[in-house]
């Protein structure tokens, strides 16, 4: 698996649990009375991104900001899927215009080569 690959994956997984830690309080009641233990899976998370970030400056020879506009992308990318998957809420023309933006992030980034 490429570095980059490993960076997303990261990335991704970070963001996810995230929004359950996050979010999960509006769809279960564990989350609303417990937010003491999810706040405890933030050493989790925070070991995601910082992995993340070492994958993504690897793979873009040292250059920092490459891995966080695709952390950035990945993370609304995740967070508008969750959010209409878990709890119904809808995807309106804004909230696509600012996926749309975020996968044009993700792109410039990987294809965009720097001279």
């Amino acid at each position: 698996m490429s570095k980059l690959a490993i960076a997303i994956s990261l990335f991704l997984s970070g963001q996810i649990l995230i929004w359950f830690q996050v979010n999960g309080q509006f769809k279960w009641k564990w989350f609303a009375e417990n937010t003491t233990i999810l706040a405890l899976t933030g050493f989790i998370i925070s070991y995601l991104f910082i992995y993340g970030t070492k994958y993504a400056v690897d793979h873009f020879d040292g250059l920092l900001w490459p891995g966080r506009f695709i952390a950035f992308a990945v993370g609304i990318i995740s967070y508008a899927f969750l959010t209409w998957w878990i709890l119904g809420e809808g995807i309106n023309l804004k909230t696509m215009t600012s996926l749309l933006l975020a996968t044009a992030i993700i792109c410039v980034q990987l294809f965009w080569k720097a001279v």
